[in-house]
């Protein structure tokens, strides 16, 4: 074995050592070849950052490599494997790669490996398509809707953009996940200076990461970078808002606290504490969420099913459950009965309808959901339910084709 070689130092998840051991350390990351299926799935970077899969085989495990400096690749690596413990919508940590040298024995930079996050997206692919204004909102939406999630850890990004985050689809909206945490630092509990501070750093980011695209002549006409980066300012301060500010509810409304739960629910977390007081009339009552958790609909579903999705998938999901146990429930009383035969009869009916070929391309989730949705785009058209078969074998003829989150070769 050759000297450098012997300097080779790999830390990380035990499992995945040897696979990375085979990876070409001694060549410069900008030289690694790719492949272009994966290309078209990485994000700017001010690093070197290659997606390379781990074997020759094409189904092998996917990882992201970002060459940086040692302190920082290890700094990240420990916040990503905190955020991951703490349940963070982030990429999970793999390795850092240290004591890199080329063939010339030249020193080379070190490397921090995470794994890929399947049926994500870059900004810059999703804006670069065909979207509409909704989408954009959603986006923004996702990228707030992050940030809360980080801050209610108390974990303060110092780099919240665009470029830092994936995106995953969500039914009608999408999910953003944390992919370069370099910067972020935990704290007990994060002051409000320390959130504006955040605020004010998306800001700035995301509008200068819009106008790039502008500039570039890819955004499309009409979209203001600066009223998009304020969206997500807005939609931060509202979600922040409903999760730790007291609402005033009447007290003679006893379905008030009730509904007051449900709007949380909505936003997708779980009251798991609350302070209610009465005010000095008893006339009102002032309500206080005290302690909230993420992912109240998925973590339902998955109690319910198994089934693992993200959010907005999770509550479509489940709507579809309850209109088929309203009708079969004097068949199958028992919910968990009734959901195994909802799984077979009617999920796994619809995504197991894929053909071999186009299989992969769209999460099994975010499929069903948006056969629901063409059975009624056809509904509509033709005056009447065309059922979910008919639906199922219209998407996978019509839009499928065309269709793709996973990097796959599309139909043009």
């Amino acid at each position: 074995m050759s000297p450098h070689k012997s300097q080779l130092r790999i830390t990380g998840v035990g499992d995945e050592i040897a696979t990375l051991a085979n990876l070409p350390w001694d060549i410069p990351l900008e030289e690694w070849p790719e492949d272009p299926t994966l290309a078209a799935q990485r994000g700017i970077s001010r690093h070197i950052v290659r997606l390379v899969r781990s074997t020759s085989d094409p189904d092998s495990e996917i990882y992201a490599v970002k060459e940086t400096v040692p302190e920082f690749a290890n700094r990240e690596y420990e916040a990503l494997r905190e955020l991951g413990h703490r349940g963070a919508p982030s990429v999970a940590q793999i390795a850092v790669v240290d004591g890199r040298s080329a063939h010339d024995g030249s020193e080379l930079p070190c490397a921090i490996v995470t794994r890929f996050l399947p049926y994500s997206l870059p900004y810059r692919v999703l804006l670069s398509g065909t979207v509409t204004q909704h989408e954009v909102f959603n986006m923004a939406n996702a990228l707030a809707y992050l940030l809360v999630r980080l801050h209610l850890l108390g974990f303060w990004w110092g780099d919240c953009s665009l470029s830092n985050a994936l995106f995953r689809r969500d039914a009608e909206g999408f999910v953003a996940y944390l992919v370069d945490a370099e910067t972020g630092e935990f704290q007990k509990r994060l002051s409000d200076g320390q959130r504006e501070h955040d605020l004010d750093i998306v800001r700035f980011n995301v509008a200068a990461e819009l106008e790039d695209l502008k500039l570039s002549g890819v955004l499309f006409p009409g979209m203001d970078p600066v009223r998009a980066s304020e969206s997500v300012i807005k939609r931060y301060r509202r979600i922040w808002s409903a999760l730790s500010e007291p609402q005033l509810l009447p007290a003679n409304d006893r379905h008030a606290v009730e509904r007051a739960m449900r709007s949380l629910q909505d936003l997708g977390f779980a009251v798991e504490e609350v302070d209610l007081q009465v005010q000095g009339d008893a006339g009102t009552l002032k309500f206080t969420p005290k302690l909230v958790a993420p992912n109240y609909h998925s973590l339902r579903l998955k109690e319910l099913m198994g089934l693992e999705v993200e959010e907005l998938q999770a509550k479509r999901i489940l709507a579809s459950f309850d209109r088929f146990r309203s009708r079969e429930i004097g068949k199958t009383p028992d919910r968990h009965e009734a959901a195994q035969r909802w799984l077979n009869e009617v999920f796994y009916k619809v995504v197991n309808s894929v053909p071999e070929e186009m299989r992969g391309r769209i999460e099994d989730a975010q499929f069903f959901h948006e056969v629901l949705e063409h059975r009624w785009y056809l509904g509509e058209k033709v005056g009447h339910d065309v059922g979910l078969e008919r639906a199922t074998e219209d998407y996978i003829a019509d839009v499928l084709p065309f269709r793709s989150d996973s990097g796959a070769s599309v139909k043009s």
